[in-house]
């Protein structure tokens, strides 16, 4: 865990170079999307994928940089729903690229402009605000694999760098 971050209850995953970070309500899908994620990698539709943390994560911002990290003591653990707590491969540390809100109040069809950028620890951030009832995968899948190039104009641009 990073000495000055700050624990959340998110969880993470390095998609590529960058990770993503979960965020949202108790039983929102925050595990179901980070596994869905690792497991669109293992098919070969995303690059490289692997757990950073389940359920708690530490933040701190380090040279202009968002990090993430495990909160030690479930470091390399996932709950799987009807499954239980499972052992999987992960990463000490990422820097974050995407944040990602699930059941978030500004989720919508054709999210705002501003709804695209947050700021922690006063490092801004992309992020993706999802709907209750939407698909968090898909959409975060086709942010990441850039399946349909966002323009220049997108709030999102290049997301993950």
């Amino acid at each position: 865990m990073l000495a000055t971050g700050r624990t959340i209850h998110a969880s993470a995953v390095l998609v590529g170079e960058s990770a993503v970070v979960i965020r949202g309500p108790s039983g929102s899908g925050k595990s179901r999307l980070a596994l869905g994620l690792i497991r669109l990698a293992e098919a070969g539709t995303l690059p490289f994928a692997r757990l950073v943390g389940d359920d708690r994560v530490a933040l701190a911002a380090a040279s202009g940089r968002l990090l993430v990290s495990p909160a030690p003591n479930i470091a390399g653990l996932i709950e799987v729903r009807g499954l239980g707590v499972l052992p999987l491969p992960h990463e000490p540390l990422a820097v974050a690229g995407l944040i990602v809100d699930l059941a978030a109040e500004d989720g919508a069809r054709m999210p705002a402009a501003d709804s695209a950028r947050t700021s922690l620890f006063g490092i801004e951030v992309a992020r993706l605000p999802v709907a209750a009832g939407a698909d968090p995968l898909a959409l975060v899948a086709a942010l990441i694999a850039g399946g349909r190039p966002a323009p220049a104009a997108s709030p999102w641009g290049r997301l993950l760098r």
